[in-house]
């Protein structure tokens, strides 16, 4: 923040005030938030009306509690909206003044137009901190890297009982139910699963549909976006139900393989994204015309307290043209794909985080070779 020339934060996006303050919040609109200071004073945190009289004795380290100004996106109308904007900023505004801060710069995370505009009408200058903030989480600190060891280990626990459960007649919800269940008791304190099967695993169907997974299908399960404390899993695993492989499939899964193993060797300090994109296969691989049609799929990306995403990026779409440094302390998942146009496919996908020598691999449930499941 100091180098930005930032004295302060205004930040309620979920991910972002649990970074600066340890606190769980609900994802509402601009019900909670916090007032970061650069020069370690203790933050302020706004509190959800709903909350705000428990939290102090749930989160003793936070010293100053205020009651949130909700204005909920001006579903109360012009004039209520306009008067709980306007008490917003002027209690920011208050809190900078007591601190000798009114006349500096603010950044602000998630604090939507209408807040930012009665920020500025209280004379306050206000900065957008999503740079910053990205900046801020994209090297983990060891306690953040225990916490993706935590979660990846649980990721795998729950493969194991899903690939326990796996077989013909169940559908893609059982098989996610198997998941989640497993997820639950294992602690995790966010969860997201789902499978494709079949058609629907090539391309990627968004969800699961209650398909029933027939004898002989492909099928592959990610735990993405499942939490401990915060922090974020990005895992695929892909299965074969009822029968061995084929050698065709097993010729997709090698390839597949191979490719995140290449990416992955070109993640080391010094190198850059573009290094590790030229190990992606071009677009036109599977007939795109543009790369951003597989943007998202395949690709590697930094995880960490939001929902899915933090630096850097990889991928053919922007690292040629916009690379990032690799530094040691990114944690970061690795994807990709292959299969046939509604026929089947396989996917795969692992967590690392960079060292001083290259990568560690932070998930250890089987990866070589399409898993077996079904067969009794």
């Amino acid at each position: 923040m100091r180098k930005h020339g930032v004295a302060a934060l205004v930040a309620s996006e979920p991910p972002s005030v649990r970074y600066l303050t340890g606190l769980r919040v609900a994802p509402l609109h601009q019900t909670t938030y916090v007032l970061f200071f650069a020069d370690d004073r203790d933050p302020v945190v706004f509190a959800h009306a709903g909350w705000y009289q428990q939290m102090p004795e749930d989160a003793p380290w936070i010293k100053n509690w205020r009651v949130a100004r909700a204005w909920f996106a001006g579903i109360a109308g012009p004039g209520a909206t306009n008067d709980e904007t306007t008490k917003f900023a002027t209690e920011i505004h208050q809190e900078l003044a007591e601190r000798g801060l009114a006349k500096e710069k603010i950044a602000t995370i998630a604090i939507d137009g209408l807040g930012q505009e009665a920020l500025r009408k209280e004379g306050i200058t206000v900065v957008e901190g999503w740079p910053m903030m990205m900046e801020m989480r994209t090297i983990k600190t060891q306690d953040e890297i225990t916490c993706f060891r935590m979660v990846a280990s649980m990721c795998g626990a729950a493969y194991q009982r899903l690939h326990e459960g796996l077989r013909p007649g169940i559908t893609d919800i059982d098989a996610n139910r198997i998941a989640i269940n497993s997820l639950y008791d294992l602690g995790a304190d966010a969860i997201w699963v789902a499978t494709r099967s079949g058609p629907m695993s090539f391309e990627r169907a968004f969800y699961s549909t209650g398909r029933i997974i027939e004898h002989g299908e492909l099928l592959y399960v990610n735990m993405c976006r499942t939490q401990f404390l915060g922090y974020s899993a990005c895992i695929y695993r892909t299965f074969v139900v009822g029968r061995q492989p084929s050698g065709k499939e097993v010729g997709m899964y090698n390839r597949l393989r191979d490719r995140l193993d290449s990416v992955m060797d070109a993640i080391r300090p010094g190198n850059t994204t573009a290094h590790a994109a030229k190990h992606f296969p071009p677009a036109k691989t599977w007939g795109y015309k543009d790369e951003a049609e597989v943007f998202t799929v395949e690709f590697a990306h930094g995880i960490g307290l939001h929902e899915l995403y933090d630096p850097p990026i990889v991928s053919r779409h922007c690292s040629f043209d916009h690379p990032q440094v690799f530094e040691p302390g990114m944690v970061i998942a690795v994807e990709s794909m292959d299969g046939e146009h509604r026929v089947g496919g396989v996917r795969l996908e692992n967590m690392v985080v960079v060292t001083e020598k290259g990568i560690e691999m932070l998930d250890s449930f089987p990866r070589d070779k399409i898993l077996v499941a079904g067969t009794c």
